[in-house]
């Protein structure tokens, strides 16, 4: 479905950029500046920079002077708005209000020629006329007592719970986790580790040989589960020697 996001006279060059980098990371790309604060804003340094990369984003953003411009192509209007109005769309959340616009028996009986998310400025947020134009009004769900957002902010969580209720992307192919099989020690080797630990731990008087209970046992479990490789074989049975080397000096 076409998507568009709509900044409604917006005030700072950075958030411009911010919303461009927003709704990049979400999978958008259709972006219309209603009359901002800036003529020259897709080119301020301060856009750029917090567009950080999405410089394709910024290449294509249009800059109207109506709001009406900035609708052409699409069917079904969403406002933005921290408090309802008395008057006007009904108000809901955007994940309620998604999850009923995407259902396959709506899509099949009253296809969207697309769909428009718009956002006021950051001073005022959107005029009621403005308002009254949309469908519905989304409320993003924020604390009672401090419920501002940035506008960048906003945008992302719009794109977001948008994006999800489309489907959201093809979980990327993770990297193939490591075999802990591949190169690992084979079992003569752990099993000469052990008897040389075992030589060690009685040299230290750690191990009684005439009562050993289950240590060698359990110990054998534990180099089993750390599937260790012949490197850190190596380095265990170097420690080992060490031990023995180290008992032989003090009973001399």
């Amino acid at each position: 479905m076409m998507t568009r996001f709509v900044l409604i006279e917006t005030s700072h060059a950075g958030n411009v950029g911010g919303v461009a980098r927003a709704i990049k990371v979400m999978g958008f790309d259709d972006l219309v500046l209603v009359r901002p604060r800036w003529a020259n804003v897709l080119r301020r340094e301060e856009t750029i920079q917090r567009a950080s990369g999405a410089n394709d984003v910024l290449a294509q953003t249009r800059i109207v002077d109506t709001l009406d411009e900035a609708l052409e192509g699409v069917s079904h209007l969403c406002a933005t708005a921290m408090t309802p109005r008395d008057f006007g769309p009904p108000t809901t959340s955007p994940r309620e209000h998604f999850a009923a616009l995407t259902t396959p028996e709506r899509r099949a009986t009253q296809p969207e020629a697309g769909v428009a998310f718009l956002f006021g400025s950051e001073r005022f947020g959107m005029a009621n006329e403005d308002v009254y134009r949309c469908h519905v009004c989304l409320r993003i769900p924020t604390h009672a007592q401090f419920g501002s957002l940035n506008l960048a902010a906003a945008v992302q969580l719009i794109a977001y719970d948008w994006r999800m209720a489309l489907g959201g992307f093809e979980a990327a192919a993770e990297p193939a986790a490591p075999n802990p099989q591949a190169g690992a020690a084979d079992a003569a080797m752990v099993g000469g580790l052990l008897q040389h630990w075992e030589q060690a731990l009685v040299a230290v008087d750690f191990l009684d040989p005439e009562a050993p209970k289950k240590l060698l046992p359990r110990l054998n479990q534990l180099l089993n589960r750390a599937q260790l490789a012949p490197e850190e074989v190596h380095i265990l049975r170097g420690v080992a020697k060490a031990m023995l080397q180290t008992a032989e000096r003090a009973k001399r």
